[in-house]
This record gives C-alpha cells, structure tokens and sequence, in this order.
C-alpha cells in the first residue's frame, strides 16, 4: 500500500510540472505574441491565458508563433492572427451573451477563445471529420456548449441570423453575400480576409442599416474558402 501510495503521488507531481510547464508556455505566448504587437484588452488577453491551445493542435509547438498543420489539409492560425481577429470582430456591446456565427471551425481553437469571452458560438465546418475532432477537443477544454454545424459555410446559418458577429477563418474572393445579409444591422462586425488564394488582406465589414462600411487591416495567408459564395474546389 505504501508503494501504491508513492507512485500515485510521484504520478501527481508529474502531472502538476506538466501542468505548469504548458501554463508558462501560454503566458509567454500571451506577452511575446499578442501583448508585444499591441494588443493590450485585458478581457481579450485573460481568455488567451486561460484556453488551453495544447489541445487543439496536432504533435508539439502549440504555443509557437506560427500557424500548424489540422488533418483535412487546413491549419490552425498562429495565436497573434488569432488574437486580431478576435479584438477586430468585438461588437460595441461586448462579447457577453454576444450571438457569434464562425466559418471554418478547424481545430476549435477560435470557437473556445469566443466561448471563454461569453459569447454564444456557432461553428460551420466543411468537413466532417474535422468537425467531430473540435467537438471531441472542445468539450475536453471545458466548451461543451459550442455548437457545431457541417455544411457550406459560405451560406451562413439564416434560421438563427441576426449575428453580432460573423468571424470567417478562410480566405476567399470576396465576401459572402448571405453572411452580409445574415449580420445584424445594429452594427454587426464581420471580419474574414479577402484576396487571392495566394494572399489576402483581413477586412472588417460593419453593417448599419442598409450601409456597410468596410476597413483593411492586415496582410495574411489563409486557406482557401470553399463554397457557393467562395473558391471552387481545385
């Protein structure tokens, strides 16, 4: 008994170095990649701190500066980008109870970001399989409550529009013209990047009313947005 004793609390011990090792990781990718290029929202750099990046990426470097390969040929975006699109897409009203629709659901890593801010997040992913490896990740980092949906992204979710906020995570021509239509016209935010399959520029889309009123922000590679309103398939 005393051995089984030992082993169960040498067993403790790993697990709490393991534990502060990541959490040290995530700090440091907080102050040197995100709080360094500027972006200082405490409630934005509190959620970054607190959602575990290890366990929505593939193998090792979840906390390096630089995007990572997801099965289904699509990546996780490094946490900075992450973290812009994020601070860019906050609605006037804040995040809380905010109604957010995400295009390219990935790993699931932006849905938990948005979950842990307060807002109530819908997810649509192209492929399946991708979709039931976020579930799986999400509900084991403490977001059951993300829902998931499969489908064409690019035609958004009109049952349950208007959305605060539409947060697309691929890149694609232009933007989908059911997701303008799908944004809430008391100042709903979307943000996606635009351009080329090679190369895309992140611009929010602030719908008033009738009018839209557009902002370029930063240069980016996404992947492709594949769908009715974005690439074809190649």
């Amino acid at each position: 008994m005393r051995w089984r004793r030992l082993g169960a609390r040498r067993h403790d011990l790993h697990r709490t170095d393991a534990q502060e090792h990541l959490a040290a990781a995530r700090e440091r990718m907080v102050r040197e990649q995100i709080e360094a290029r500027g972006l200082d929202d405490p409630e934005l750099l509190a959620a970054f701190r607190h959602v575990p990046r290890h366990l929505f990426v593939e193998g090792v470097g979840a906390y390096d500066d630089r995007a990572l390969p997801l099965s289904s040929g699509q990546t996780i975006s490094q946490p900075y980008i992450v973290a812009a699109m994020t601070d860019t897409a906050r609605p006037p009203t804040g995040w809380q109870g905010a109604k957010v629709l995400e295009i390219g659901t990935g790993s699931g890593y932006q849905a938990a970001i948005l979950a842990q801010l307060g807002a109530q997040v819908t997810s649509i992913e192209r492929h399946a399989e991708l979709s039931e490896e976020a579930s799986g990740r999400l509900i084991a980092a403490g977001y059951p409550q993300v829902r998931l949906l499969v489908g064409d992204g690019t035609l958004g979710d009109p049952l349950d529009a208007p959305w605060d906020v539409v947060l697309v995570t691929a890149g694609g021509p232009s933007v989908p013209q059911p997701l303008l239509e799908q944004l809430s016209p008391d100042g709903g935010r979307l943000v996606m990047p635009i351009g080329t399959r090679e190369g895309q520029t992140i611009t929010l889309f602030e719908r008033h009313g009738d009018e839209v009123v557009t902002r370029n922000l930063e240069r980016v590679v996404f992947v492709p947005l594949i769908g009715e309103y974005g690439f074809g398939e190649e």
